[in-house]
């Protein structure tokens, strides 16, 4: 099944690989400590428009307040923007290898509201997200799996198809659960741009205050795989 839709940004050429190469320079840049378990956690952002910051300054992006919010709690963190404007979690899977680099100590997985704009079949999504998942934990690299919710355009059966994705990977895979990235953001026009679908700067704010706590629980499953 798949329709036409608005989708959460476009999808221009080589933006996939100029963002792997901005992860790899962020995290070429980021500070080196001696001790393994103090050095900084390296988080890569794994996601569509909603992560990647559409309409917004770079400064102003999800990766972007949420280092600042965790720095500012005393975490050693550097975020790496791997948000891809258009992108489907069937885009997310072929671009992993070099979305997320050696050296990643955890994953922020935010994919999947493209496809449901554009109907794409639930099954798909699932699939592909499983895959990121299962590549994932065989490289021993923790997630927090950011869900999404479908508009009701489709119908109850697609909606019901679809906000089943989520639950059902979480309860296979072992994650850090986020039920709603847009959680008291979607629909809130005040909270939004003038699209309806992506969120402005206070939008992003709310987004970081709501999911901070699972962050520090992906940071907590980090530091204790290094020993700390």
């Amino acid at each position: 099944m798949h329709r036409s839709g608005p989708s959460y940004g476009n999808r221009p050429g080589l933006v996939q690989r100029l963002a792997a190469l901005l992860i790899a320079l962020a995290f070429v840049h980021a500070p080196a400590l001696a001790v393994a378990a103090d050095r900084p956690i390296k988080i890569v952002a794994l996601g569509d428009s909603l992560t990647a910051g559409f309409g917004l300054p770079t400064n102003a992006s999800f990766p972007a307040k949420l280092a600042r919010a965790l720095q500012a709690k005393g975490y050693t963190v550097g975020i790496a923007n791997a948000g891809v404007s258009g992108d489907t979690a069937s885009g997310g899977l072929a671009r992993l290898d070099w979305s997320v680099p050696e050296g990643t100590d955890a994953v922020i997985l935010e994919l999947g509201a493209n496809d449901m704009l554009r109907g794409i079949d639930p099954a798909v999504t699932q699939a592909a997200l499983g895959g990121i998942l299962s590549k994932l934990d065989a490289r021993h690299i923790p997630v927090l799996l950011a869900g999404m919710k479908s508009v009701r355009n489709f119908g109850s059966d697609y909606a019901k198809a679809f906000d089943a994705i989520y639950p059902a990977l979480a309860s296979t895979h072992s994650v850090v659960f986020y039920p709603f990235f847009l959680d008291g953001v979607a629909n809130d026009a005040k909270f939004n741009q003038d699209d309806g679908l992506h969120p402005s700067a206070a939008g992003v704010d709310v987004i970081v205050a709501r999911i901070l706590p699972q962050v520090e629980t992906l940071i907590a499953r980090v530091r204790a795989a290094r020993g700390s």
